[in-house]
């Protein structure tokens, strides 16, 4: 089954400069197919809103590729082919655009294991799912953040730390600390979205709307609590 990416309609825009991909989550193991309505998949939208707020014009193109199937799927991997074929279909259409991965959970893991891709300039994991044993290789020099909710029981924070640790050996890497957040990111949404757009805006080279990321990448080696 061939795996396709549906990009935004741009009737009027301007060329496209840069692409910024949302990877949503999953479920540990599963077969099923994923459909646009689950909410994993819905979870996405309102950072890709804030994003594409946060973005001045019309030049960056934000879309939320879909996996085929809802699991990980242990050496399987499973997203990790559909992400890397939406990466590969973004230089079709759109030629050697610089890429921007955000990631939440399931989706997280997969960006980081897809951030060697040549499009690929920063990736960002929130409430990202990175057990111990994740490779840390393909991320060499690509900009890196990671942010986790202080009372997450769905993924553990200090599996993210320690990955954290074991990346910044390889490239720049900002770690944030969301107090009182947790799993999906509904709780302190604005603070969840704001570290997305602003990441994207400093990936791109843009002002930064707000210092926390920044801050974050300044004091690399310690954690910024928010």
């Amino acid at each position: 089954m061939s795996h396709q990416t549906v990009f935004p309609g741009r009737p009027g825009a301007p060329p496209v400069s840069a692409a910024v991909l949302l990877a949503h989550g999953g479920r540990t193991r599963s077969t099923a197919p994923v459909t646009p309505y689950q909410p994993a998949v819905l979870r996405m939208i309102p950072v890709a809103a804030a994003i594409r707020r946060a973005l001045p014009g019309r030049a960056t193109v934000v879309t939320r590729p879909l996996y085929r199937l809802r699991g990980w799927n242990g050496e399987l991997a499973s997203p990790v082919a559909d992400l890397t074929e939406a990466l590969d279909q973004v230089g079709e259409r759109y030629g050697p655009v610089p890429v921007v991965l955000i990631g939440h959970s399931m989706g997280a893991r997969t960006a980081m294991r897809v951030a060697g891709h040549p499009r690929v300039i920063a990736v960002a994991g929130l409430a990202p799912w990175l057990p111990s044993g994740e490779p840390v290789e393909q991320l060499a020099g690509r900009q890196v953040l990671l942010a986790h909710a202080t009372n997450d029981r769905v993924t553990p924070p200090a599996e993210t730390w320690a990955f954290a640790e074991r990346a910044a050996a390889v490239t720049d890497v900002a770690a944030i600390e969301v107090r009182n957040g947790e799993h999906t990111m509904l709780r302190r949404a604005a603070v969840w979205h704001r570290i997305a757009a602003e990441f994207v805006r400093l990936a791109l080279g843009l002002p930064a709307g707000d210092v926390t990321v920044s801050d974050a990448f300044r004091t690399a080696g310690s954690r910024l609590r928010v």
